[in-house]
């Protein structure tokens, strides 16, 4: 039973990492077009991009964290 609880840890985290690569990836594609369509705007849409990009990071972080605690502290 211990390697299948240790397989969803680890299923689970790779789960977290990829779909926080492809959020990562779609802020930073929308956030570069923004910026080659109106290079006047580069300040706010870099502005305002950051704190979601902070924010999706922050939670993936948090989640492998967590993965970790569950795999030490089974």
């Amino acid at each position: 039973m211990g390697v299948l609880h240790y397989f969803g840890a680890t299923l689970g985290l790779g789960m977290v990492v990829i779909g926080a690569a492809l959020g990562i990836g779609k802020f930073a594609a929308a956030a570069a077009e923004g910026i080659a369509r109106q290079p006047a705007a580069a300040d706010k849409i870099t502005g305002a991009i950051n704190l979601p990009l902070f924010l999706l990071e922050g939670v993936a972080i948090l989640a492998e964290v967590f993965i970790l605690l569950v795999v030490l502290f089974k």
